[in-house]
């Protein structure tokens, strides 16, 4: 019988890392404040109540240097453990990017298997209005760039608790990028066991005229504008890729031989984005298949303003969405203003 149980995204990270802390004594969290808070798991929630379980040696809070934490992640993980890092915005990725990048990404590699790096490094993604350009940054595609480091971007509750899951039983460094817009959005998540593959993307919602690539706060918004254009004859077809890496290609390529057209929105800037690697990806296999170039729909290449209606005009809306799937279309006399 399915599961309808509904917690928030937030919670169902939570339930990931106190199941897994459970399963495997090797699991512990560390990161700025994460037992603070009234014990409420730092900022966002996800590791509330986590010490009282199971103590401050698997709980541990941290000093305010990222490359460090990191670091000692790495090398926790390459004496056995299987450290979860929380950095507390994704932004601070930069600051860690030595021992990430250097370290992680490659220490596997460069004792011929012998050494693992079994280390999940936590953070979030995204503007959220009002946190300005160091704190609502979409650094997605930097480690997208690195061979060596996996990543996750879960964009419902379900996934977030099943990549997680996944993400702390890999013996190869992840990085797990939650949005900051998610944490507390619903779903249904069951209580038991399960986990998500990587690499696996899922079709969030099926359609015959257009597919659309997003994940997280984008994908929302391209399902609501696959529901408005639903009422105008037109369907789309949502695809979630899950995982940046790996990638499910095969998955948008048949999407893409159904529909013979594709836009790839993220908030990510544009500029060396990846929605770019996708859309090369894509054209190498079903460049045939296509009936208009591929479209992309991305953040504008400037840093968040602080103003929230500045901030507004850099992040892609539901508006340009729909303006760039009628021009996808070849239907830009026809414009559908949102309502």
């Amino acid at each position: 019988m399915l599961d309808e149980r509904v917690i928030t995204y937030s919670a169902a990270l939570n339930e990931a890392l106190r199941q897994e802390m459970r399963r495997d004594r090797t699991v512990f969290v560390m990161g700025e404040e994460i037992t603070g808070w009234g014990d409420g798991g730092g900022v966002f929630g996800v590791t509330k109540d986590l010490s009282n379980e199971f103590g401050k040696s698997r709980v541990r809070n941290t000093p305010i240097s990222e490359e460090g934490i990191v670091a000692i992640g790495v090398g926790a993980a390459l004496t056995g453990m299987r450290p979860v890092v929380e950095l507390m915005y994704g932004d601070f990725l930069t600051l860690a990017m030595e021992p990430l990048v250097n370290q992680a990404a490659k220490l596997r590699y460069m004792f011929g298997g012998q050494a693992q790096v079994p280390l999940v490094v936590r953070s979030n993604i995204g503007a959220s209005g009002g946190k300005a350009a160091q704190h609502s940054q979409s650094l997605e595609s930097w480690i997208m760039h690195v061979p060596g480091l996996k990543l996750a971007l879960p964009s419902t509750p379900y996934d977030a608790k099943g990549l997680l899951k996944t993400a702390i039983r890999d013996n190869n460094p992840v990085v797990f990028l939650e949005h900051k817009l998610l944490y507390f959005a619903k779903g249904v998540v069951p209580e038991d066991d399960y986990t998500v593959p990587f690499g696996k993307a899922i079709v969030r919602r099926s359609g015959r005229d257009a597919s659309i690539i997003a994940t997280q706060a984008m994908l929302a918004k391209c399902l609501t504008i696959a529901e408005r254009l639903a009422h105008e004859g037109i369907e789309l077809e949502v695809v979630d890729p899950r995982t940046l890496v790996p990638f499910d290609i095969e998955t948008v390529v048949e999407s893409v031989k159904r529909t013979h057209h594709l836009l790839i929105c993220h908030e990510a800037v544009e500029r060396c984005g990846w929605a770019g690697e996708v859309a090369m990806a894509v054209l190498e296999q079903v460049f045939d298949y296509l009936d208009a170039p591929i479209v992309r729909v991305c953040g504008k290449n400037l840093p968040i303003p602080y103003s929230s209606s500045l901030e507004d005009i850099v992040i892609p809306s539901e508006q340009d969405l729909l303006t760039a799937t009628m021009a996808l279309l070849g239907r830009q006399e026809y414009v559908v203003e949102l309502t």
